[in-house]
């Protein structure tokens, strides 16, 4: 029977079939469901989001969201890298539970001092960050997407900083390295002094903030008009160390970004080429590096004409043959050839 499920129902519990949505969905609203629900879709068994109701065998009884929630996230990734390529799907499939763990009543009503609630409303979201930030007493570790930050966004957190501050609480940033290109963070740092220390990566993950390593606030949707506050001690350990991984990956912004070895490619413009070598349209290498899709393009153009590419795929070898990709050169880089300035460029 589960070699069969297997092959039937091939996916895990952050992507279920439409048969064992239903199924789960049903029995999460109703408390337990018969057994013979559950004949055709056995993934749920195998997934362990179903099992047997103690006082009747013949019922099944579900998994709490919350319980199948932690269980996604303790330990989906070991590498940093990893983590970010399926940040996407996990808060997805975050989202997906969250939403049906609203529909239990007593079991998963959600209360003020619950592990995990969902922060719906700008407004409410302000005063949850409010609060945790009178409660801090040691240290703030935030990861700050996008390019350079706005003043209004600055602004927006301002007052808690200098609360913080004011407390002799301590703060690490993670911003990408388009954001080193901002007065208003460099004003903000200077007016910080050394409560802030600052580093930047080529690419970070979504938004992260986490007060004293107890409870940690991510985003809920796009917009940010949605927000999860999470207390559960696995959830906020598993957050603090992608932090802490990022953290010593990262360069302070203290420090100049370190030289490509390549004349005339600059440090962003090799971070574009290794995502074009893994396949990313320009939007997509855009939004990870937090510039416009018209300053990516502009730097694609670039690199063409100093590697003397006339075309996307000759970029591509191009790119390659001097180890731009991450890979070790297939040409020294001293063989590169820098053409004349009427040498073609890709469009």
């Amino acid at each position: 029977m589960t070699g069969r499920g297997a092959e039937q129902h091939p996916h895990g519990a952050d992507r279920l079939c439409a048969a064992g949505d239903r199924v789960y969905s049903r029995a999460v609203r109703r408390g337990r469901v018969p057994r013979t629900d559950v004949e055709t879709v056995p993934c749920l068994l195998e997934l362990a989001l179903l099992h047997p109701d103690p006082d009747d065998m013949d019922w099944l009884v579900p998994t709490s969201p919350q319980e199948v929630m932690t269980r996604l996230l303790r330990g989906v990734y070991d590498e940093v890298s990893a983590s970010q390529r399926r940040m996407g799907s996990a808060v997805a499939a975050f989202e997906w539970y969250a939403g049906l763990g609203r529909q239990l009543h007593a079991l998963t009503a959600p209360a003020e001092g619950s592990a995990i609630r969902v922060l719906d409303g700008l407004s409410r979201i302000q005063a949850a960050m409010d609060e945790a930030t009178e409660a801090c007493t040691t240290e703030v570790l935030t990861v700050q997407p996008g390019g350079i930050r706005r003043e209004a966004e600055l602004t927006e957190g301002l007052h808690r900083a200098l609360a913080l501050r004011g407390r002799g609480v301590r703060m690490r940033d993670l911003y990408t390295h388009v954001a080193r290109h901002g007065q208003g963070l460099l004003n903000y740092l200077e007016l910080m002094g050394d409560t802030v220390e600052a580093r930047t990566l080529d690419e970070v993950i979504d938004r992260l903030i986490l007060f004293d390593r107890t409870v940690a606030f991510v985003p809920a949707n796009t917009d940010r008009t949605m927000a999860l506050e999470l207390r559960h001690p696995a959830l906020v350990e598993y957050l603090v160390t992608v932090f802490e991984r990022l953290w010593r990956l990262a360069i302070p912004l203290t420090a100049p970004l370190p030289d490509t070895g390549i004349e005339g490619i600059s440090h962003r413009e090799r971070s574009i080429a290794a995502l074009l070598a893994e396949g990313h349209q320009d939007a997509v290498i855009a939004e990870r590096l937090g510039i416009s899709v018209r300053t990516c393009r502009a730097h694609i153009a670039r690199l063409s004409e100093t590697l003397g590419a006339a075309s996307r795929t000759q970029l591509g070898v191009r790119i390659a043959q001097v180890g731009l990709d991450g890979h070790h050169p297939v040409l020294p880089a001293t063989a590169l050839t820098v053409p004349d300035q009427e040498s073609p460029t890709v469009r």
